[in-house]
């Protein structure tokens, strides 16, 4: 019997991975998004089920942080793996913190292709989308620009 891939194993996993919910609330922007629990809460079972685990790493690049994230296949070996880094909000650990858990979150998203976003035509991509002044004057986007 041949044996199933890693992308077979992520195939079946995406197809029962549920929405992700938006449950907690961003004060400084006003909106909601998905916290890391969620996100885990969500995809950890499914991805044992399917033979599939994950490892997250912090890693750095120069004054950005973020982690090294790798999708395994238990039984072949096989791995995804890639490095989301960020620049630091507040250059502290707290900020680093922050910026590593942000990192965490949005690089298994995108790397599990999960449905966690509301299309917003690019409007945020292209500067269209709500911004807000900080104190010194820099120009943030939605919450994803903090952490």
């Amino acid at each position: 019997m041949k044996q199933e891939t890693l992308h077979q194993a992520l195939a079946k996993a995406q197809s029962e991975f549920p929405s992700i919910k938006k449950t907690e609330n961003n004060p400084y922007f006003k909106s909601k998004y998905a916290s890391l629990s969620n996100v885990l809460e969500a995809v950890t079972s499914i991805l044992h089920k399917n033979g599939l685990y994950f490892s997250q790493s912090p890693t750095s690049e120069g004054d950005r942080v973020g982690v090294k994230t790798r999708i395994i296949h238990a039984d072949s070996g096989e791995m995804l793996e890639e490095s989301f880094v960020l620049p630091l909000a507040k250059a502290d650990p707290q900020g680093a913190g922050s910026a590593i858990t942000y990192a965490r979150r949005y690089a298994l998203v995108s790397m599990l292709g999960l449905n966690m976003d509301e299309d917003d035509d690019g409007n945020l991509a292209s500067g269209k989308g709500h911004t807000t002044q900080r104190a010194k004057g820099e120009e943030l986007l939605d919450d994803s620009a903090i952490y």
